[in-house]
């Protein structure tokens, strides 16, 4: 899978009133690598309040395509998905958000697709919803499932990445490993410091220092931990 599959998506939003949404979608999008916008006509023009709420995703906010209507914000894709949180009377192919989203970036790797968000108070009407493949629901706690606009495009944002790319590992700190040789030698002065201290007793010392190794094996000793260690042992060993 590849990061290319990211740039096939737009996000289109569907009559947006308020400008400051539009730039938080804006962000939302850019965090997760997403940054072809469609607004289908904005009720306000992109102001201020919008280049405040994208916060660094200007970029985005400033590339959006002012469409007049869904049908040409669709033009060209292969797919699309809405976003909706109403039940609907007619019979949608309906999905969560994660499931939904496996079948958009499948259709991703033929072409363009496009996830829909309707109006912050009503969301997508029925003829709008028509127009998309499939629809996609978060599922929120029934109690109290009223989601912002960049709120839910984030969440549908975040599950396209993770679908296009699968999950990603927090990237590991830079920090050098101990050599075993090192390790080795903490070992040993960490057995004298015990016996120095009376905490071991060589008569019986049962199996402390294999579980100690074993604990800081575990622990996988980096080379400024071992050096920190030896350091603590040295200091004991002046103060007795």
């Amino acid at each position: 899978m590849s990061a290319d599959l990211l740039s096939h998506i737009r996000i289109v939003l569907s009559h947006t009133s308020h400008p400051g949404n539009i730039g938080a979608a804006a962000r939302a999008m850019k965090t997760m690598g997403i940054t072809s916008l469609y607004l289908v006509n904005p009720k306000k023009p992109i102001d201020a309040e919008a280049e405040a709420m994208a916060s660094g995703a200007a970029d985005v906010l400033h590339g959006a395509r002012i469409c007049a209507s869904l049908a040409e914000a669709l033009q060209g894709t292969v797919y699309a998905l809405a976003v909706s949180a109403r039940r609907r009377e007619l019979a949608y192919d309906s999905a969560d958000a994660r499931g939904a989203v496996q079948a958009l970036i499948a259709a991703a790797r033929q072409g363009e697709v496009a996830i829909v968000f309707g109006t912050e108070m009503s969301g997508l009407t029925n003829e709008e919803i028509l127009q998309c493949r499939a629809v996609a629901h978060i599922p929120a706690d029934p109690g109290y499932s009223s989601l912002n606009l960049a709120a839910a495009v984030q969440v549908l944002a975040y599950e396209a990445r993770v679908a296009a790319l699968g999950a990603q590992p927090f990237p590991a700190a830079d920090f050098a490993p101990a050599k075993h040789e090192d390790v080795e030698r903490f070992y040993v002065h960490l057995e004298q410091s015990l016996l120095a201290s009376g905490f071991l007793d060589p008569a019986n010392p049962k199996r402390l220092i294999p579980r100690l190794r074993r604990l800081f094996g575990r622990a996988g000793l980096e080379q400024e931990e071992v050096n920190i260690l030896r350091g603590m042992l040295n200091s004991f060993g002046k103060n007795t």
